[in-house]
Formats: structure tokens, C-alpha cells, sequence
């Protein structure tokens, strides 16, 4: 009899479609996947059938999911919901307990799956690794390594980036430098924050040896959700350049800094670009222009391949300029 009884149930879970979240639109459709997050006026939910799909906000008629998630009607406080359950149209039950409650959809500002400890963390990145080609007289052997990542909690955010870079032509080591630059974002509105960062850069090869800069300043995001982001801030920095030969400088600058990335075709391909183009106040260099532009194509959820050029520009300066471009394939991983 109990064997009869497991063979039953295994019977019936093997026969029973997984639980899926179901999303009901104005014009009649209705879509079921996974859905991953509410941001920026777009959900986005995971099929099976077409893979990632974003829905305009507005479409949405009601929602439902078996999934716990974090609803947030305003920008820094929300409420975790053991599940989402249909209700007429532009509303959702929340249902937590015995108390489910019932809101509008117009007043959602984001859904995401609650972190187990710090509840409204976002946390995101990419790490790129490439052989690169350098337009020259000689074949090259150029090795690259980079990194970029953002947490995001309440009104601080956190980015973190690096980068390493080795070429040699015909054994002799032609570049050698590695960089590192840390920012905290306090965010005064949903769109102002306060920018501040310090940059490190270190090169073995070129005749200028070593740049440092700390700047602070404001900045505005234009938009940050699942199908990308788009900020720009402007900065008062202090810099210090070290030569190879001993010599110094330091000075102030004003800067502009953008940081621009977009998916498109379902998530598969990502364009970004970031930068920074400076102006010193005093005479001691003309501008300077660290600038980078590329596309990812998503071979997987994690692990994607990468085109990426790189400009980096100091003109005027009293010891050595830099001009420097750069182009790079290889493959990477991202969350």
C-alpha cells in the first residue's frame, strides 16, 4: 500500500507543471515565465519560449507569483510579499499571511527578490579578460584584464573597477599598467547624487609613471534598470602625476564623467560606453580623455564575448604626452 502511495505522488509531481508567474496585459495576452524584476517602467520576465522579455508597465493589466519579492512604492522602503496574487485590473494582492493587501499598480516604483540580509541591495558587474590588437609596425601579444561592479543600497552607491594590461612585441614588454578607481554615490533624489571617487593608475613603460586623483561633485542618473543605465557627473579633482625621470606636477581639474550602457535583442547584445574628459585650471596640461566603447553578446546567462576600443588622451603636459588607442576581443562574465 505505501509503495502503491509513493508511486502515486511521484506519478503526479512528474505530471505536474512547475509553478510559473503569470502576467495578464490590457490588450487580452497574457505571458508566463519567471519574472525577474520591476524597474525604470519595465518588467521583466524569463520564458522558456523567447527568453527575457520586457513588458512597458503601463500594458500590464494584473500579475501574479508564487516567488517571494520585494514591492517597493517608493524609493527607499517596500515590502516583502510571500507571493503576488491577481486582482482586478491595474491592482495586485499582495499576500503575506493572514493581512494580504491590495495596491495599485501605478504605485509601484520596483519589484526585486529580497536579498537575505540587506533587503534593497542591488548588486551588479562584469569582469572582461582579452587579447588585444594595437595598430603597429610589429605583431603584438597584448593581454587584458578588467573588471567593473556597482552595489547599490537605499541612497549609497558603491562601484568598484580595475584594469590590467601587458603587451609585448617580439619579447620585449612594450605596455605595462594596471589601474584601480573607487566611487561612492549618495543619492540626494531619485535622479541628483554626490559624487565621490579616487583613481589610481600605475605604468611601468610610459614616461609618466604614476596618476593619482581624488575629485568630488554632482551627477545626475538618467535611468538605471534591468535594460541599462545612463548618469553623468561633473567633478573638481586634485591630480598628481609622477614622472619616470622624478619629476612632479600636481594641479586642479574640472571633469565630466558618463557612464552609459543598453541591452538590446532580448538581453543578448549590450552597448556601453564610459569615460572622462578633463580640463586642468592651471596650465600644466591642455585636457585629458579616458574614454572606452564596446559591445557584449551574451552566450549564456553569465558568460558573454566582447569588442571594446579604448581612447586615452593627456595633451600639453610639460614632460610627456600620452596618446594612446586601443582595440580588444575576448570573453567575459557578468551578474
Amino acid at each position: 500500500m505505501l509503495s502503491r502511495t509513493l508511486l502515486c505522488l511521484a506519478v503526479f509531481s512528474a505530471s505536474t507543471p512547475l509553478l510559473a508567474d503569470t502576467v495578464w496585459l490590457k490588450n487580452g495576452d497574457k505571458l508566463s515565465g519567471k519574472i525577474t524584476v520591476f524597474d525604470g517602467g519595465k518588467l521583466l520576465i524569463q520564458t522558456e519560449y523567447a527568453g527575457a522579455i520586457p513588458i512597458d508597465w503601463k500594458q500590464v493589466k494584473t500579475l501574479e507569483s508564487d516567488q517571494e519579492l520585494l514591492v517597493k512604492q517608493d524609493a527607499y522602503n517596500g515590502e516583502k510579499a510571500k507571493s503576488l496574487k491577481a486582482a482586478e485590473d491595474g491592482k495586485v494582492t499582495l499576500a503575506n499571511g493572514e493581512a494580504p493587501k491590495t495596491v495599485e499598480l501605478a504605485s509601484i516604483q520596483q519589484i526585486l527578490k529580497p536579498k537575505p540580509i540587506v533587503e534593497d541591495l542591488v548588486w551588479k558587474g562584469n569582469v572582461d579578460m582579452a587579447l588585444d590588437y594595437q595598430r603597429a609596425e610589429k605583431d603584438t601579444d597584448d593581454y587584458d584584464v578588467g573588471f567593473k561592479t556597482s552595489a547599490r543600497h537605499g541612497r549609497w552607491r558603491h562601484t568598484a573597477e580595475g584594469e590590467y594590461n601587458r603587451e609585448f612585441q617580439n619579447d620585449v614588454v612594450t605596455t605595462d599598467n594596471w589601474r584601480a578607481e573607487y566611487s561612492l554615490d549618495r543619492f540626494l533624489t531619485e535622479h541628483w547624487y554626490w559624487d565621490g571617487r579616487v583613481n589610481y593608475k600605475r605604468d611601468k613603460v610610459e614616461e609618466l609613471s604614476r596618476q593619482r586623483v581624488v575629485g568630488t561633485g554632482p551627477g545626475y542618473q538618467f535611468w538605471d534598470n534591468e535594460l541599462g543605465a545612463f548618469s553623468l557627473g561633473s567633478l573638481l579633482n586634485r591630480t598628481d602625476y609622477e614622472y619616470r625621470d622624478g619629476g612632479k606636477d600636481n594641479f586642479y581639474s574640472v571633469a565630466m564623467k558618463w557612464d552609459y550602457n543598453r541591452y538590446l535583442i532580448g538581453k543578448k547584445v549590450e552597448f556601453f560606453t564610459n569615460g572622462e574628459v578633463g580640463k586642468p585650471l592651471s596650465g600644466v596640461a591642455d585636457y585629458s580623455l579616458d574614454a572606452e566603447m564596446g559591445l557584449r553578446y551574451k552566450v549564456t546567462d553569465w558568460a558573454s564575448l566582447n569588442l571594446k576600443a579604448e581612447r586615452d588622451i593627456i595633451s600639453g603636459t610639460d614632460d610627456a604626452d600620452l596618446n594612446k588607442t586601443r582595440y580588444t576581443a575576448g570573453f567575459g562574465v557578468a551578474w
